[in-house]
């Protein structure tokens, strides 16, 4: 359920409508637009008494929220959610670009990618610590060594750290040495992992597994919203379909179906997504041009060595003809590249 208040409603009778909701056991969520001030209802809607509220003071409307997921739908928060990180903004006419390596492999491989990064006055660098393979024979990544690695270099050129967690029990570990949690395909539906990012102070992003729907995917954000972070980016990075030619099938139509339905950012990952670093180019035009706020994107300073995916990894002079294209659209289309 959530109550519309009318533009003219005073912030007490906001703060009575908060009061009367928790008073029956239910939880507020407020939500303050340009125009209107509304507060959603999460709990059992058939066990809402509906006039309980009709008729208090400042509220207009009460709509019921058909959809499973409620605090991530555009209904509950109709503005464009926008991520603050240190002094930097995802989301409403930004296209912000989060590069780095698979696997972090050595302070030299991370402080060339940091330090080139810089240059193009970009502000996130991503990589991996703790690498899930589906062979347990292939690198598993460094560890925390690797997160101070990464923190280190990103401090040293005024970068913001993405890396992923795994696990709940890993959520403070990986929290002392990141600026974002990633949560991968893989743990898309890790709902004790995802239930204890609800609880922590910083973003995250949130993947779309091979085999999930696009409900899903704002069912999982729920789960995260529902503790009380509402810092969430999401991420399409690819589905498992009949196609070999691509590692898996970029859902571009992702893009517009999330932007209608929800209020959260949604960015793409033309890396995992393509499996090829032939493609990554067109994939990432493809993102900008659908209304994508970003992308993620793996690149390596010597990719034929690299310790994971160095064939869907740009090059460093790939990444500059990337970057140099994004800017040329961003013209047209009237967004920041950043």
């Amino acid at each position: 359920m959530i109550l519309i208040f009318s533009s003219d409603a005073k912030e007490k009778d906001v703060e009575n409508a908060v009061k009367k909701i928790e008073s029956l056991g239910f939880h507020p969520h407020l939500s303050r637009g340009a125009i209107r001030t509304i507060v959603g209802i999460t709990g059992d809607d058939r066990a809402i008494p509906e006039e309980e509220f009709n008729q208090l003071p400042g509220v207009e409307q009460i709509l019921h929220v058909l959809k499973p997921y409620k605090l991530a739908s555009r209904d509950f928060h109709p503005d464009d959610t926008l991520i603050k990180v240190n002094e930097e903004r995802i989301g409403r006419g930004n296209f912000t670009v989060i590069a780095g390596p698979c696997s972090i492999e050595s302070t030299e491989q991370v402080e060339t990618i940091a330090a080139y990064l810089e240059t193009f006055n970009l502000k996130f660098i991503r990589g991996g610590a703790f690498k899930p393979r589906s062979s347990p024979y292939s690198f598993q990544g460094l560890g925390e060594k690797g997160l101070k690695i990464l923190r280190d270099s990103a401090d040293r050129h005024g970068l913001a750290v993405v890396t992923e967690v795994l696990s709940a029990h890993e959520v403070e570990l990986v929290g002392n040495y990141t600026d974002i949690f990633q949560v991968g395909a893989r743990n898309m539906q890790n709902f004790a992992l995802l239930k204890a990012l609800g609880k922590a102070q910083k973003p995250i992003l949130l993947k779309r597994s091979m085999m999930g729907k696009i409900e899903e995917l704002l069912l999982s954000a729920e789960y995260i919203m529902k503790e009380g972070n509402e810092r969430i980016i999401l991420c399409e990075r690819g589905i498992r379909t009949f196609e070999t030619a691509t590692r898996n099938t970029l859902d571009i139509g992702a893009v517009p179906v999330i932007k209608r339905f929800s209020h959260l950012p949604v960015i793409i990952d033309p890396s995992h997504s393509m499996g090829d670093w032939h493609y990554i180019k067109s994939a990432s035009m493809a993102a900008i041009a659908s209304g994508a706020d970003g992308l993620i994107v793996e690149i390596h300073p010597d990719p034929l060595h690299a310790k994971s995916d160095g064939k869907q990894s740009l090059k460093l002079d790939n990444f500059k003809e990337l970057f140099e294209q994004l800017v040329k659209i961003s013209k047209v289309l009237k967004v920041k590249v950043c």
